[in-house]
């Protein structure tokens, strides 16, 4: 696949990358192959294809005209040479552990995780040997410690979830790759516009495409990109495994895709304004946000990254019960999970994802009852903030 033109802008790259190669027609914009399955003229065009003679389709869960489209414009976004897509991001993550993960293998992790990763590790890697090491973010000492000579994967979000902690991937690459490990980035929040980690020394970018990608709170997919040599045993995972996209979400995604880099700077823009706004209210305890000066990991946010995106997390000055009334009292704010799209959506964690748990385990976690999880819509900002104002009353 092309890799992305070093004079071309995010914007240009959202809307024309990997669309110039996708049919024979001249349609403007990439059609929809809505088909199982592709047939050939006689035995001899089939033969030539299974000997690796002509690159064509052959079926559905081995690969669609619309997927490449969206797969080449992500290459170009990502600065990847190759890139596949999935079902959702969970999928994209799950088979790419099971592809590079042998039995009796070895996988550090952050403790800062999305919870379903986490439950993924916790509950089915276990099955195949796999030993996990959970190490704080931004710990480098601490990662180099862990490595072991089984050790296969260190993964990562960056930033994390919830609390948006920011990795320095050229020094986590760095002291991977000496002993021989490949370094995993989630980029989910920082989207390909804030953040590209492959060119700083990553081996494996991968992607909720539902959120910013996609953002449009209408599709599930994912997608994991790196060198042709790298996503090769991916590629062929997911063709047995067998969560592929559907060819009309691709095609949402497509569409959602040409204008990523405009929505994630309004993101960024309000996500920004909501932060500083949070951290002067008198009812917030702390403000998590990589822009702000008081975040653990700013100074390597400021660094490496363009943006610092729309999700904002913050403790309440109050109780699991006040933390309800506030979001109950949102009229702008939806009461859902997922970030990324252009509609603003509010969630206490306590309930959305561990409301399982235990108030010991939450607060073992870091999950405190007051935390709300923000993710910023495209929104005007002044109305996002009166909205605030509204849920304060409440309290």
């Amino acid at each position: 696949m092309t890799k992305r033109p070093a004079s071309a802008g995010d914007s240009t790259r959202s809307v024309h990358g990997g669309e110039r190669e996708h049919q024979a027609t001249d349609a403007l914009t990439t059609p929809i192959y809505q088909t199982s399955t592709f047939w050939f003229s006689d035995s001899e065009q089939l033969r030539a294809f299974q000997e690796g003679r002509s690159s064509r389709e052959e079926y559905g869960r081995y690969g669609n005209p619309t997927w490449h489209a969206v797969e080449r414009k992500l290459c170009e976004l990502e600065g990847a040479e190759a890139a596949v897509l999935f079902a959702s991001g969970m999928c994209a993550a799950t088979t790419l552990f099971l592809a590079l993960l042998p039995k009796g293998g070895h996988l550090i992790v952050t403790s800062d995780c999305y919870r379903r990763t986490r439950q993924f590790i916790d509950e089915y890697l276990t099955k195949l040997d796999v030993e996990t090491t959970i190490i704080d973010p931004s710990d480098t000492k601490q990662l180099a410690d862990a490595i072991r000579d089984e050790t296969r994967l260190f993964f990562t979000e960056s930033p994390t979830n919830p609390y948006l902690r920011v990795i320095d991937v050229a020094e986590t690459a760095d002291v991977c790759h000496r002993r021989g490990v490949d370094v995993v980035i989630d980029s989910t929040f920082a989207t390909p516009v804030n953040h590209c980690a492959l060119a700083e020394g990553a081996d494996y970018v991968i992607h909720s495409a539902t959120k910013y990608l996609g953002g449009h709170n209408d599709l599930l997919a994912g997608v994991a990109l790196g060198s042709e040599e790298k996503i090769a045993p991916v590629r062929e995972a997911v063709g047995v495994l067998g969560g592929v996209l559907d060819a009309h979400a691709a095609y949402l995604l497509l569409r959602g895709l040409k204008t990523l880099a405009l929505r994630v700077a309004r993101h960024n823009e309000n996500g920004m304004r909501l932060a500083r706004w949070l951290e002067a209210h008198s009812r917030v305890r702390q403000v998590w946000y990589p822009g702000l000066e008081s975040h653990p990991d700013h100074a390597t946010a400021k660094r490496t990254m363009k943006g610092f995106g729309g999700v904002v997390t913050f403790e309440l000055d109050t109780d699991l019960e006040g933390a309800f009334r506030f979001t109950d009292a949102c009229q702008l704010a939806y009461l859902a999970p997922s970030l990324g799209g252009v509609e603003t959506l509010i969630e206490v964690p306590a309930l959305m994802s561990f409301w399982d748990r235990t108030p010991e385990e939450r607060a073992a976690l870091g999950i405190r009852d007051g935390l709300i999880r923000l993710a910023c819509g495209i929104e005007d900002s002044d109305d996002l903030i009166a909205d605030l104002e509204r849920a304060f009353a409440a309290l």
